[in-house]
C-alpha cells in the first residue's frame, strides 16, 4: 500500500473519530481527546489486522501504557447541577452490592432517602423532588429495561430523564460499571439460573427495536436445577461473553442478527467496541479488588463512602467443584470476556497506580490518614468477596 492510500485511511479514521466525539461524547461525559487519538491508532491497527485475515489475539493488542488522560479520571461531580451517574449493572458482577453502596453508603449532604419495605430510594438533587442525580436499579428502577446494556442505556437514559423531569436539556452522563473474572461470573450465573433466575423480562433493545424473540435454552417457566454441562451446551445462552456484549455497541454488528456478518468479524468488532466503551467510561471497578475500586471511585468523583467496601476470601460460585475440562469449556465459551477482562485489569491497575501517585503528591501524609490508610496496605492478590450478592 502506498503512502497516499495510508494517508487517506488515516484521514478517514481521524474524521470518523472526530464525529464520534462530537455526536456521542458531547452527550455522554466519558470521552477525552487522548481517548480519540488512542482510538485512531487502535482503528488503524485493527483495520490492518482484519484486512489480512488475522485474529486480534492478545499479542497483537495494545502493549504500551495508556495515556495519562485515559488513566486519570478527575471529575468534580456536581449534584446541584446537571451531572448524572448512570450505573450499567451487569449480572453477577457484584453490582447489587455496589448499587446499594451508591444509595446507602455515600457521605453526602443530601444522600439518597431510602425507606423500609421499598426497593427504591429517592436520589434527588438538593432542593428538588423530581431531578435525579443517579440512574440505577435502586434509584430509578429498571427504567430502560432489566439489566439494560450500553446499547440500551445510551439511547434511553437521556430521553427518560427529559420525560421524567419534563425538561429537555443537556446533561453530563457519567457511565459506571463493575466487571468480574469471567469464569467466576459464569459459574455464578449458572448457580443463579439453577435457583430459578431467567431475566426473561429483559428488553434487549437495539436500533430502536426489541428482540424478545431471542431463542431460549429451556422450556417452561425457568431452567431450575440445570446441570453445568447442559448450561454450557446451549448455543443461545446469553451468559456466554455477557460482559463483552453488554459493554459493546451492538448496532455495529447488526444487533442480535447472527447472519449479519461472519462470527469472526462479529466477535472482533464486539470486543473492540467493548474495550473502547470501557476505556471511555468515567469509572469501572473490579469485583475482585473492592478497596482499589473504592479508592478510584472516590478520587474520580470527589465523592466518599461512609463505610469501606468489604473484601472476603472467595465466592460460593468459585467454590463450585468443576473439572479441568469444564473450566476449559467455560473459558472457551467466554473467550471474549477473558480478553476484555485482561484488558480491563491492565487499565484498572495502571489507573489505580497513577491516581494513587497523584494523590500522594497532593497530600504527602496520605498514608497516615485514617480514611486512606486501608488502601495503602491492599495487596494486588485480593480475591473476590464472599458477599451473598456475588454468588
Amino acid at each position: 500500500m502506498n503512502n497516499t492510500c495510508i494517508g487517506f485511511i488515516l484521514l478517514v479514521l481521524v474524521t470518523s473519530s472526530y464525529i464520534f466525539y462530537e455526536v456521542v461524547c458531547s452527550n455522554h461525559f466519558f470521552c477525552t481527546s487522548s481517548d480519540i487519538l488512542e482510538d485512531v491508532r487502535w482503528d488503524y491497527q485493527y483495520s490492518t489486522r482484519f484486512r489480512t485475515g488475522g485474529n486480534l489475539s492478545v499479542s497483537h493488542r495494545r502493549t504500551k501504557p495508556f495515556s495519562e488522560k485515559t488513566l486519570v479520571r478527575d471529575y468534580h461531580f456536581d449534584i446541584n447541577g446537571d451531572d448524572v451517574l448512570v450505573f450499567l449493572h451487569i449480572q453477577k458482577t457484584g453490582g447489587t452490592t455496589f448499587g446499594k453502596h451508591l444509595v446507602n453508603n455515600m457521605a453526602m449532604e443530601n444522600p439518597c432517602k431510602c425507606f423500609r419495605g421499598k426497593k427504591r430510594c429517592d436520589c434527588f438533587r438538593p432542593g428538588s423532588s423530581h431531578s435525579h442525580w443517579l440512574f440505577s436499579r435502586y434509584s430509578t428502577g429498571w427504567s430502560c429495561g432489566l439489566h439494560a446494556d450500553w446499547t440500551e442505556l445510551t439511547s434511553c437514559v437521556p430521553q427518560w430523564m427529559d420525560q421524567k423531569e419534563k425538561l429537555i436539556k443537556k446533561r453530563r452522563y457519567y457511565y459506571i460499571t463493575m466487571l468480574r473474572n469471567p469464569v467466576s461470573r459464569y459459574l455464578s450465573e449458572w448457580r443463579h439460573v439453577q435457583r430459578g433466575a431467567t431475566w426473561k423480562n429483559s428488553k434487549h433493545m437495539c436500533d430502536g427495536k426489541g428482540t424478545n424473540e431471542l431463542p431460549v435454552c429451556y422450556s417452561g417457566e425457568d431452567w431450575k436445577n440445570v446441570e453445568l454441562k447442559e448450561f454450557m451446551a446451549c448455543e443461545y445462552n446469553l451468559a456466554n461473553n455477557r460482559q463483552t456484549r453488554m459493554l459493546a455497541d451492538l448496532s455495529i454488528i447488526g444487533c442480535y442478527n447472527m447472519s449479519f456478518m461472519s462470527e469472526q468479524e462479529r466477535n472482533n468488532k464486539m470486543l473492540k467496541s467493548a474495550k473502547k466503551n470501557l476505556r471511555h467510561m468515567a469509572y469501572f471497578g473490579l469485583t475482585e479488588y473492592q478497596k482499589k475500586s473504592q479508592f478510584i471511585f472516590e478520587k474520580t468523583f470527589k465523592l466518599n463512602f461512609i463505610d469501606p467496601f468489604q473484601q472476603f476470601n472467595r465466592t460460593l460460585a468459585e467454590q463450585s467443584p468443576i473439572t479441568n475440562d469444564e473450566r476449559k469449556q467455560i473459558e472457551k465459551l467466554n473467550q471474549l470476556d477473558i480478553e476484555l477482562y485482561s484488558f480491563s485489569k491492565k487499565l484498572f491497575f495502571q489507573r489505580y497506580n497513577k491516581m494513587k501517585e497523584i494523590f500522594s503528591k497532593q497530600k504527602s501524609n496520605w498514608e497516615s490518614s485514617s480514611s486512606i490508610s486501608s488502601f495503602s496496605s491492599v495487596e494486588d492478590n485480593e480475591l473476590s468477596s464472599d458477599d451473598s450478592h456475588y454468588v
